[in-house]
This record gives structure tokens, C-alpha cells and sequence, in this order.
């Protein structure tokens, strides 16, 4: 063990709305698909979520979590929050994490024209029928070409925004201390944000204002029906799983325009992902601000900033110099899920294996290796 250095800003207490937690250090949410094939969480799960509790993680974001039986679902054993086995799953993974002094928030996710495993339905939705960039990702199950998504018209989207504040009651009643909105990373409620993916001419189509409408309503609708301080949070990004190089015509403008309307609809953080980037690469704004500080400015909201965040240095910077206020931890965290006390104790971190990322290789394996390690 190294000598311990001065305390790291990400090591001290930070509210999330009326969550207290003990730092700032954030599980980011990970694809895993080891749930059964109806979407119940196993006690593996239960076991993968707690280690990084245990670890001193004081919030953990679970993989995105499907909250419809029709269109939303976008891998096979991806978990859900539709049914009462769903729900009874998930409480044995929330009971775990609570055991361990952690918070835990369950990602809510619509894959839309980004399905590429639903049981449910056969075909894709979308805001227009426009073909997905790319190709499927075989490590999830998929290949070839992405299908030309069905267009949603006002019953489709009535039933989305249904579908997602049906959820958030089952995470109320699984025991989650929030939800987090998935509007990012090119699933359905991003798709509409994104210019190219939404051609509509109505009321969710055009301005900035009206792409971000569909993800403003969902999160308005649920944090107009959970219980008080049950946390309401937002994921969005400019790049996405099949287009990395995305970023928002806009600029400094869009920014602001999403995040006061993500503000104003009631949410209680934003979360800022960087899909595999640093947050250097992806922040970074023409007129010299950034897209996590200029979210937190405008909107008055405790941002969550992602990509990188596991080097100390950078981790240091973001938060010391207002860009953030939680940094959300991805794939290191895999292989330091007490990563919380190595940084307190100034240990090194374990190396990374990036078959760890493999949906194939079972998280009782992932644990294993780490605990080897």
C-alpha cells in the first residue's frame, strides 16, 4: 500500500436531491444481459451489485432496464420493470446494496429503433422510419444491417411515456432509491433529440425545444407520480453506441436548451454520458465552456459528469473547477469495485480485462477474476 494522499474532492459527501450519499464516486451504467430470459434479475445480479456497494461506491446506476412489454426492450436477458417477478428480483438486488450503506437508482431504457433482441414485437420504433448508422453488435446478440424502424405516431408515444412512469412505480415498489431517465446513447428518447434520426414535423420534431419534448414529458409524468424524495434523474449524450462522433449542431445552445427543459420538467440531477470517450474529448465547447459545467450552470442541477473519471488527476480537475458534482465510473469499475478505498487509501488500480465487458462471460466470472486479482 502506497502512503495515502490528501483526501480526493470524490471522496467527500455529496446530496443527489434528498439523497445523502457518502461521496461522489458513481457506478456508471453497464450492459451486463445476465438476466433469465423474462427479464428477472438473479442472485448473481444481486451479487455483482452489491460488491461495488461494499466497495464504496456511494450510488450505483444499473444497466439500462426495459419498461415495457412491447417495444422498449433492446437485447435478450435484458432485466425488466414490468412484472411482478421483475419487480420481486430487483428488491433482492436493492436489499443488498442497501445492506452495504449504498444508493441505488435503476436506469429506465427504450431501445427504439436500436432493438436488437425483443421478444415483444418483431419490428423496431422510432420517431421516423429512418435506418439506423452502423450495423448490429454481435457481442450483444445481433448482426447484419439494423431494420428501418416504424415510425411512432401519438398512440406509440402516449404508450412510451406510459410504459416508463409505470416503471418508475415498480422501482418505487422494488425498493430503488430513483430512476434514471435513459435519453442518451442513441436509444429512443435520444433518437428523437438527435436531428438525423428525427425528421417529424409535429410537436416532437424541428427545434431543439420540441426534439427534447418526448424526454421532458417522461420525466415530468414520473415525478409528478412517485413519492417525495424518490429521485428523478436524466442521462444524455452526444454520442451514441452507433455513432461516435455525434455532437449537437447546436452547441453551447443546445445545451442549454435541454438542460433547462430537463430542469423545468422536474428533474433532480443530469447525467452526462461520453459513450467510450474521455469527458475531455467530449465535452469540450466551441466557446471554451463545457457541455457538464454549462448543464450544471444553466440549469441549477447536480450534474454527473462521465468518461475517464477514474484518473485521479482529471477527476480532481472536474469537480475542483465546477464542471460536475458526481463522476460516474464505467468500465474500471469493473475491475476496482473498491475503487472508492483504493483511491482513499492511494493504492493503484487494478488493470483492466476487457473480457470483462463480454456479455458471454458471466458476471459470477467477472467477480471471480476480481476477487483474484
Amino acid at each position: 500500500m502506497s502512503e495515502a494522499p490528501d483526501r480526493h474532492p470524490a471522496l467527500q459527501p455529496r446530496s443527489l436531491g434528498p439523497l445523502d450519499l457518502a461521496n461522489r464516486l458513481v457506478v456508471a451504467p453497464m450492459t451486463r444481459v445476465s438476466a433469465t430470459p423474462e427479464g428477472v434479475p438473479t442472485s448473481l445480479m444481486a451479487d455483482y451489485y452489491a460488491e461495488f456497494a461494499s466497495g464504496g461506491f456511494g450510488l450505483v446506476i444499473t444497466e439500462g432496464i426495459y419498461p415495457d412489454a412491447a417495444y422498449s426492450q433492446g437485447y435478450l436477458n435484458q432485466p425488466g420493470l414490468v412484472t411482478d417477478e421483475h419487480v420481486a428480483g430487483w428488491r433482492a438486488v436493492t436489499d443488498r446494496v442497501h445492506g452495504e450503506g449504498a444508493r441505488i437508482v435503476a436506469q429506465l431504457m427504450h431501445a427504439g429503433a436500436l432493438s436488437q433482441g425483443n421478444p415483444h414485437r418483431a419490428e423496431t420504433l422510432a420517431p421516423s422510419a429512418v435506418k439506423p448508422l452502423g450495423t448490429m453488435m454481435p457481442a450483444y446478440g445481433g448482426s447484419g444491417p439494423w431494420p428501418v424502424p416504424r415510425e411512432a405516431d401519438r398512440d406509440d408515444i402516449a404508450e412510451v411515456v406510459d410504459g416508463f412512469v409505470a416503471a418508475a412505480r415498480n422501482a418505487v415498489a422494488a425498493g430503488f432509491d430513483g430512476v434514471e431517465v435513459h435519453a442518451a446513447n442513441g436509444y429512443l428518447l435520444d433518437q428523437f433529440v438527435t436531428e438525423y434520426t428525427n425528421l417529424r414535423t409535429d410537436e416532437y420534431g424541428g427545434s431543439t425545444a420540441n426534439r427534447i419534448r418526448l424526454a421532458a414529458e417522461v420525466v415530468e409524468r414520473i415525478a409528478a407520480e412517485v413519492p417525495d424524495g424518490f429521485v428523478v434523474g436524466v442521462r444524455v449524450s452526444q454520442t451514441k453506441v452507433n455513432d461516435v462522433v455525434y455532437r449537437w449542431s447546436g452547441g453551447a445552445e443546445d445545451v442549454v436548451e435541454i438542460a433547462q427543459a430537463l430542469a423545468k420538467a422536474g428533474a433532480d440531477y443530469i447525467h452526462v454520458a461520453s459513450e467510450g470517450r474521455s469527458w475531455f474529448e467530449t465535452a469540450q465547447l466551441a466557446d471554451g465552456s463545457t457541455v457538464t459545467g454549462l448543464a450544471r450552470e444553466v440549469s441549477g442541477l447536480p450534474v454527473i459528469a462521465n468518461g475517464g473519471m477514474h484518473d485521479r488527476e482529471q477527476a480532481a480537475r472536474v469537480l475542483g473547477e465546477g464542471h460536475a458534482d458526481l463522476l460516474a465510473i464505467g468500465h474500471v469499475a469493473l475491475a476496482n469495485p473498491d475503487l472508492p478505498r483504493r483511491l482513499a487509501a492511494g493504492d493503484e488500480l487494478a488493470e483492466f480485462d476487457p473480457a470483462m465487458l463480454r456479455p458471454d462471460v458471466t458476471i459470477a466470472s467477472s467477480i471471480r477474476w476480481r476477487q483474484a486479482g
